[in-house]
């Protein structure tokens, strides 16, 4: 078994609140799962039409205490593991770590396992977790119920703002938090992990400044498509995933969910800095 994934996210919030919000049944309800129930030191379920199999609870409680929880989830038939621990980053601040174990990236570009949706479903849930705890609304969760991949938010910029930070490189590479190449014209590339590196590049299929762009992404995934949208100073994103063959490529849309919660916040927090911290970084006190 390979070492288990790990997501490191900051939150902009006391330690105490924190592990409330992951240990409380009814803020679960808003950043994580249609359902929950808590009942510590016995009880942790989610499920429901957000959650990967959702149709009953699947989780079973290991361990909890005032520093995080684990807890076993079976999926497709085995029992995985996933621990969420907390770390105080100075007085009003909080590490969540969050380590889930059969992950397999391989699996989530095949889409041979439902497993293969748990890396881009904990980030779109860290991402929400984050912005209930910093008093923002959090980002649309995937519906693992539903094929159809459409979602509309609100962004406090203009719309040539958020157009031009979706196709420039350098922007889209920060907000996204992953080296992105982008030729911005009709045929050109995008390629993640940057064009050099990428031997299979999407295609650029429309590009209308300010209002729309269309993105071919091949294969199983399909296009992508961005709808913008100005009014009074705000712009109304609308993100659509289509033309995909057979199951809705859940993981890559969970993933562009997660990207659109950082998009967000890249537009309207003065100071922004992205919440994620690579595995390798040191936590320093009020940093």
């Amino acid at each position: 078994m390979s070492d288990p994934m790990t997501l490191r996210a900051r939150a902009g919030a006391p330690l105490a609140t924190v592990h409330h919000a992951i240990t409380d049944a009814a803020t679960l309800r808003i950043w994580l799962a249609e359902h929950a129930e808590v009942e510590l030191p016995e009880r942790y379920e989610f499920w429901g039409r957000y959650t990967p199999e959702g149709s009953a609870p699947h989780q079973r409680l290991l361990h909890a205490d005032d520093r995080g929880v684990r807890f076993t989830w079976l999926l497709d038939g085995a029992e995985t593991t996933t621990s969420i621990s907390l770390e105080p980053d100075g007085e009003a601040a909080t590490i969540v770590t969050l380590t889930q174990s059969h992950f397999d990236f391989q699996e989530a570009v095949e889409e041979s396992s439902i497993r293969g949706v748990l890396q881009t479903f904990w980030a779109l849930a860290l991402a929400n977790l984050v912005d209930h705890l910093e008093g923002r609304e959090p980002t649309a969760m995937v519906d693992f119920t539903s094929a159809e991949l459409q979602r509309t938010v609100l962004i406090d910029a203009l719309a040539e703002q958020v157009f031009d930070s979706l196709i420039d490189s350098a922007k889209v590479s920060r907000w996204f938090g992953f080296p992105i190449d982008i030729e911005p014209f009709v045929g050109g590339r995008v390629g993640m992990g940057g064009l050099e590196n990428n031997p299979n590049p999407a295609k650029i299929l429309e590009l209308e400044p300010g209002r729309r762009m269309s993105i071919d992404w091949g294969g199983p995934v399909g296009v992508t498509t961005w709808e913008l949208e100005e009014s009074s100073g705000r712009t109304r994103l609308t993100l659509v995933q289509s033309g995909f063959g057979g199951t809705p490529p859940y993981a890559g849309w969970g993933g562009n969910l997660s990207g659109l919660a950082e998009l967000r916040r890249f537009h309207e927090l003065p100071a922004w800095k992205p919440i994620w911290i690579p595995d390798d970084a040191s936590v320093s006190a009020g940093s």
